[in-house]
C-alpha cells in the first residue's frame, strides 16, 4: 500500500460484519455518559463511508467537518466545532449551526444536531491533538494514497469538475493537506484503524480493522 513515508502500514485486517463492529466498538468505548467518536483519513480515503457505518453501528448522529470549514478554512475550524458544536452535544440537547461561511455565502440551511448519546465527527483533521483530546475513540482510516487520488478525482468530477478541473482541485488541496497531516500524525493517537480506499473492492457489507495506534 502507497502510504505516507511516516505512516506504517497495517500488518493484519479483521473483518467485521455489522454486529461485530457494533462489538468492537463499544469494547473501545465507555460504557456510560456521551460518547465522541472522530474519524479521520485523507482526502478520497473513504472516511465517510467508514463513519457512516460507525454511525449506524451506534445509533448515532454524524457531522461532517466539510460542513463547518466551507468556505472559511480549510483547517482552522476546530475552535468551531469544539464550540457550536461538541459543547452543545456534550450538554445534551438538539441543537442547530449555521457555520460563519454559510452565513457570509448565503448557503441555505444548517448543520442539525439531535439529542443523542453518540456523536460521530468525520473529516480531515478530525484526529489532530486539540480534538483527540476531547474524544472518547480516535479512527484512522487507512488508504491507498494512489486509489485515494483517482477516487477524490472520480468524486470531482462526478460533482461537475471537467477531469482536469478536478486533477488541478486534487493537486492544490494536497499541496496544504499532505503537510497538515505530516505534521499531525493521526494514525499515531488512532485506537481503531480502518482499511479505507485502497485496490481491492469495498466490501459492502463488512469493514475490516485493526488495533491502533500506528507507531
Amino acid at each position: 500500500m502507497h502510504l505516507d513515508p511516516d505512516e506504517p502500514a497495517v500488518a493484519a485486517w479483521r473483518r467485521l460484519d455489522h454486529a461485530g463492529l457494533r462489538a468492537e466498538l463499544e469494547r473501545l468505548l465507555t460504557a456510560s455518559g456521551t460518547r465522541l467518536v472522530l474519524v479521520d483519513g485523507r482526502s478520497g480515503a473513504g472516511k465517510t463511508t467508514a463513519a457512516e457505518r460507525i454511525a449506524r453501528a451506534l445509533h448515532a448522529a454524524i457531522v461532517h467537518t466539510d460542513d463547518i470549514a466551507w468556505n472559511h478554512s480549510i483547517f482552522d475550524w476546530d475552535d468551531l466545532l469544539v464550540e457550536h458544536v461538541i459543547s452543545p452535544w456534550r450538554a445534551g440537547a438538539s441543537f442547530t449551526y449555521t457555520p460563519p461561511g454559510w452565513l457570509s455565502h448565503d448557503r441555505p440551511g444548517a448543520i442539525e444536531v439531535p439529542a443523542t448519546r453518540t456523536l460521530v465527527v468525520e473529516g480531515v483533521g478530525a484526529c489532530r491533538v486539540s480534538l483527540a483530546e476531547r474524544c472518547d475513540l480516535t479512527v484512522w482510516v487507512q488508504s491507498d494514497r494512489t486509489a485515494a487520488r483517482e477516487s477524490g478525482i472520480g468524486r470531482d468530477i462526478s460533482l461537475g469538475r471537467t477531469p482536469e478541473e478536478a486533477r488541478e482541485f486534487w493537486d492544490e488541496w494536497m499541496g496544504a493537506e499532505d503537510p497538515f497531516q505530516a505534521a499531525s500524525r493521526p494514525w499515531t493517537r488512532a485506537r481503531l484503524i480502518v482499511r479505507g480506499t485502497t485496490a481491492l473492492p469495498l466490501d459492502p457489507d463488512h469493514l475490516h480493522v485493526a488495533d491502533g495506534p500506528l507507531n
